[in-house]
């Protein structure tokens, strides 16, 4: 989505090289409207490709920090428009598509099955890290263990449909709770099922819909504390629990946020967050200073 960098050496342009001290720096094509911004996207593409390397970035939250209207917003807009780019493959069943975005590989088991598919595709271990999610389970105990009928289906992502991308935000601190990242029983199934059962789940939360995809969380920490908690199993582990006695949910996307210095300075002040401080990879966004 991103494209190739075109390299440039800033020692060969005087007005370049008093900006960028003489260093190499890349400029990407798809980020060409954003004027003074080099430091900024080479560091979120960094993040982007050693994340996709399996890298100690895939566990972390990608965390644009800067004043009000620096651009973060636009670059996390950007983001999300290159997302709608590359399709993802996603599981479906009986017609239905998984409703967390399961991914085909999640019905192998690495320690069973991760030889054979070496040896006969090609698939590398790292890439069968995805656990089932309790709808896959359940579809799969239907089929008896026949994982033929699944169907794979090639999605593309979609902002407006949050298909494979969601976007949270803070709520009031006495009624928000972590049901807007990981969902909540819907009430109308529990006629025709148990209190635990995935099909009485409603998978409406933001962490459901961006498994494969991209969550942006605006203003993070301006939410409560309890209300990031599942952020952080989701990006060490994988997967998350939601709200009922269900077994977890995969997570296997980027997780996005951006506020403001204030929030951070609060936020990296308090000892009780030290969890969090060493699952967040900051990329600042300064305003721009330079004249085009």
């Amino acid at each position: 989505g991103i494209g190739s960098a075109e390299v440039i050496d800033t020692a060969q342009d005087p007005r370049l090289s008093r900006i960028f001290s003489n260093r190499v720096i890349s400029r990407y094509e798809t980020f060409k409207d954003f004027y003074g911004m080099e430091d900024a996207i080479e560091q979120i593409v960094s993040y982007l490709k050693h994340a996709a390397q399996g890298l100690e970035e895939r566990k972390q939250i990608l965390y644009l920090l800067g004043p009000v209207g620096g651009g973060k917003s636009s670059l996390a807009e950007k983001l999300k428009a290159l997302m709608e780019k590359m399709p993802v493959y996603v599981l479906s069943a009986n017609g239905e598509r998984s409703p967390v975005n399961d991914h085909p590989f999640c019905l192998f088991n690495p320690t069973e099955d991760g030889e054979i598919l070496k040896k006969e595709y090609g698939i590398e271990h790292r890439y069968l890290r995805s656990i089932m999610s309790p709808w896959a389970a359940k579809r799969l105990h239907e089929f008896g263990g026949d994982i033929t009928k699944f169907k794979v289906l090639k999605v593309r992502p979609s902002i407006l449909d949050q298909v494979a991308i969601a976007k949270t935000e803070p709520g009031d601190e006495n009624n928000q709770d972590i049901s807007s990242l990981v969902g909540k029983v819907d009430i109308r199934q529990l006629e025709h099922y148990s209190q635990d059962d995935p099909d009485a789940y409603s998978y409406s939360g933001a962490l459901c819909k961006a498994n494969q995809g991209l969550m942006e969380f605006v203003e993070m920490f301006k939410a409560p504390i309890k209300v990031l908690h599942p952020l952080l199993t989701a990006t060490q582990e994988g997967n998350f629990n939601g709200t009922e006695g269900l077994s977890a949910i995969p997570f296997d996307g980027m997780i996005l946020a951006h506020s403001n210095e204030s929030e951070w300075q609060t936020f990296r002040n308090n000892k009780n967050n030290e969890a969090f401080l060493d699952r967040v990879y900051i990329v600042k966004v300064p305003y721009c200073l330079r004249v085009s």
